[in-house]
């Protein structure tokens, strides 16, 4: 449950920084746990794997944005703020069902731990 929280409280820290906070929380907890207790290492990985496939999401939408003078975040400003509650949603969701001993799944998450 903490490896998926603590993805929010990352980006909350460091949201002011560009957000790159999002999967330290996870990764750290991941790092510490992952020997020890096989569920923790699962629920870490996958909450590792879902906020960096957010994360690399948000740079391509704002290197979009950039790279048309600002045109593109006519588009990308809607989809981050989109994704960004949708993150948020599959968040709370994966902290629930970990909290229950339940292994959760991201719908769309890019499987680059293992």
């Amino acid at each position: 449950m903490f490896a998926h929280l603590s993805a929010l409280l990352g980006g909350l820290v460091t949201g002011w920084v560009g957000g790159w906070g999002w999967f330290l929380g996870p990764l750290i907890i991941w790092l510490i746990k992952k020997d020890t207790m096989p569920f923790v290492n699962d629920q870490a990985k996958e909450a590792l794997n879902f906020n960096i496939t957010v994360t690399i999401i948000f740079v391509i939408l704002a290197i979009l944005g950039v790279a048309t003078l600002g045109v593109g975040f006519l588009i990308a400003g809607p989809l981050m703020i989109i994704i960004g509650i949708a993150a948020l949603v599959f968040i709370i969701l994966a902290a629930v069902k970990a909290n229950e001993g339940v292994a959760y799944r991201y719908p769309f998450a890019l499987r680059l731990i293992k």
